[in-house]
C-alpha cells in the first residue's frame, strides 16, 4: 500500500520496538521541509544567527526540539547569548614569514581571559592559518574558524571576536609587540633587523599616522588646517596674518603624524627622517595595532543595574 510521503512527525519519531532491528533507506523517507518560520521560531528561542538555525534544523531533519538539544551541547546557543556583548580587551599578535608580515587582534571581554591559556592557543592558530594561507582577509579566517570560535565562547563564558588582520610586505621587515596589547610591523629598505626592530619600538610609543609628512592625506591636512584657522582667528588676528600662523602650525602638524618627522625616541636630539638619513635607509610602511582601539567600551552602571533586576524580580 502507497502511502505517500511520511510526515514530519511520523519521521521524528525515535522510537525502536522491543527486540526488533529496524532499518531505513532513502527511499523511505524524504528530508523534512526547513520552513522559514521553523527557523524563526528557533531564532527566538535561541538567540542564534539565522544560518546556525538553519544548519540545526537541517542536521535534526526538522525537529527543533532535537535542534535545540544539539546546539546546547555544542554550545551555539551559548554563544549567541555571549554575542551581543562587547569584546574590546585581547590580544595582538605578530609573526613574519620571509618577505610578509602578519598582525592580527582577536578580541574577548576582560583581560583575564586575554591571559588565559586557551584563548591564547586559539589565537595562535588563527594566527598560523593566516600565515600558512597567505591570507588577509579577515571574513576568510572568521569562517574557518567558527565553529571552535563557538565552542571557546561556550567554555570560557566570554563573547570572542577575530577581529582584524593585516599583511605588510617588505625587503626587510621587523616587528615589535608591547606586551599583548600592542603589535607593530616595519617595512624598510637598506636597513638592518635592529634598525627596523628598533623603528618598530618607536610607532609603538609615538603612534604615527603617516610614513613622511608629504604622505598626509589631503583630507586630513584640510581638517586640522580649518581647526587651527578658527583658533588663529579667535584670538582676534587679521585673517592674512591668521593663515601665515596657520602655516607655521601645520607643518608641525604633519611632521608630528608622520614617522619620518617625529623625535627618534631613543634619541630625541635627531628625527627619524635624520636617522634613516644616517643609515641610507627607506622605511616603505607601518602597520600598528592596538586591542581594542576604536571599540566603545560599554561602562556599566552596577547600582543601577541591580536596581534595575530587582524592578523585575
Amino acid at each position: 500500500m502507497n502511502r505517500g510521503p511520511l510526515s514530519a512527525p511520523f519521521f521524528n519519531l525515535r522510537c525502536l520496538a522491543v527486540g526488533r532491528a529496524v532499518s531505513t533507506s532513502p527511499e523511505d523517507f524524504r528530508m523534512a521541509e526547513i520552513t522559514a518560520s521553523l527557523v524563526k521560531e528557533l531564532r527566538e528561542r535561541t538567540g542564534a544567527g539565522m544560518m546556525d538555525c538553519k544548519k540545526a534544523l537541517t542536521e535534526a531533519n526538522g525537529d527543533i526540539e532535537l535542534a535545540i538539544e544539539n546546539m546546547r551541547k555544542s554550545g551555539a546557543i551559548k554563544a549567541a547569548k555571549k554575542a551581543g556583548n562587547v569584546a574590546a580587551d585581547g590580544v595582538i599578535k605578530t609573526k613574519i614569514e620571509g618577505n610578509y608580515g602578519y598582525i592580527l587582534e582577536v578580541n574577548c571581554q576582560t583581560d583575564f581571559v586575554a591571559k588565559d591559556g586557551g584563548f591564547q592557543a586559539f589565537a595562535d592558530k588563527v594566527l598560523d592559518a593566516a600565515v600558512a594561507g597567505k591570507i588577509s582577509d579577515v571574513e576568510v579566517l572568521k569562517a574557518q574558524f567558527e565553529e571552535e570560535r563557538v565552542a571557546l565562547v561556550a567554555k570560557i563564558g566570554e563573547n570572542i571576536n577575530i577581529r582584524r588582520i593585516a599583511v605588510l610586505e617588505g625587503d626587510v621587515l621587523g616587528s615589535y609587540q608591547h606586551g599583548a596589547r600592542i603589535g607593530v610591523l616595519v617595512a624598510a629598505k637598506g636597513a638592518d633587523e635592529e634598525l627596523v626592530k628598533q623603528l618598530a619600538m618607536h610607532v609603538a610609543a609615538s603612534k604615527p599616522e603617516f610614513v613622511k609628512p608629504e604622505d598626509v592625506s589631503a583630507e586630513v591636512v584640510e581638517k586640522e588646517y580649518q581647526v587651527q584657522l578658527d583658533i588663529a582667528m579667535q584670538s582676534g588676528k587679521p585673517k592674512e596674518i591668521a593663515e601665515k600662523m596657520v602655516e607655521g602650525r601645520m607643518k608641525k602638524f604633519t611632521g608630528e603624524v608622520s614617522l619620518t618627522g617625529q623625535p627618534f625616541v631613543m634619541e630625541p636630539s635627531k628625527s627619524v627622517g635624520q636617522l634613516l638619513k644616517e643609515h641610507n635607509a627607506d622605511v616603505t610602511g607601518f602597520i600598528r595595532f592596538e586591542v581594542g582601539e576604536g571599540i566603545e567600551k560599554v561602562e556599566t552602571d552596577f547600582a543601577a543595574e541591580v536596581a534595575a533586576m530587582s524592578k523585575q524580580s
